[in-house]
């Protein structure tokens, strides 16, 4: 298994992160993308990766995280992605869940972001929280050949799914599909295999029955058994085409 979104920097994990990040690799996860948030995780994201060698550290910042005077934040981006390789510009995208006072700024700052992507030839990893036909119009603007990603943490219907297809980009399928409620996993049968990738969002967002308690990159397992039932396919084929799915992303 690939686990394309996880924040394994993040404080929640200080405790126990080489446990952690063992357990999921006895589950089977053989690599780790975790997207950076702001300017205080660059150092913490960067340390993980230099310590665990199957840990890759991508480069953004989370719209939750856009400041008022965002500049001097995407210059840092700026200068972080001209010093070395980055395999993808992320967090990035708009959250209009928690504050909609900063609608315009974080609406700039993806833009500016998305621009970076394209001229690393990298791709994105989008968050759209209460905000996704806000974020699919203007990566569907800016889209070209260069521009390519994933839309993390997808909780959209089939018609959003198919959106998402036809701009040939990814979707991050989380904890979310194990809802009870969650109005996710009755579109997963619709929804093309072939475009899916697993996350987890950890230490957030954990999956059913482990809802509510810090989540960990060894239940994106729950997620892929979720998911294969939901499409009736064995466990072992689900995880070998989102596996693949996701080396085509971060290729």
């Amino acid at each position: 298994m690939i686990e394309t979104h996880a924040h394994l920097y993040a404080q929640e994990f200080d405790e126990d992160r080489p446990e952690m990040i063992e357990r999921a690799e006895e589950a089977g996860v053989e690599k780790f993308y975790m997207p950076n948030i702001d300017h205080e995780s660059i150092e913490p994201m960067m340390e993980v990766e230099d310590k665990f060698s199957n840990t890759i550290a991508t480069m953004g910042i989370h719209p939750c995280h856009v400041e008022k005077h965002f500049e001097k934040q995407l210059y840092e981006v700026e200068d972080w992605l001209n010093k070395r390789k980055f395999v993808a510009v992320g967090e990035i995208g708009l959250d209009f869940y928690w504050d909609k006072s900063l609608m315009k700024e974080q609406k700039e700052a993806l833009r500016i972001q998305i621009e970076l992507a394209k001229k690393h030839n990298i791709p994105i990893i989008l968050h759209c929280r209460d905000s996704f036909q806000e974020t699919y119009e203007i990566v569907k603007e800016m889209k070209d050949e260069k521009l390519k990603g994933v839309f993390h943490c997808f909780t959209g219907n089939a018609e959003d799914a198919q959106k998402v297809i036809d701009l040939g980009f990814y979707l991050g399928i989380g904890g979310v599909v194990t809802f009870k409620n969650g109005g996710l996993a009755e579109h997963i049968p619709d929804i093309d295999i072939n475009r899916m990738v697993l996350e987890t969002d950890a230490p957030y967002l954990a999956p059913t029955p482990k809802r509510g308690k810090r989540n960990e990159s060894v239940y994106l397992e729950l997620i892929a058994q979720k998911i294969a039932d939901l499409k009736q396919i064995p466990k072992e084929e689900l995880i070998n085409i989102t596996s693949s799915n996701a080396k085509a992303l971060f290729s």
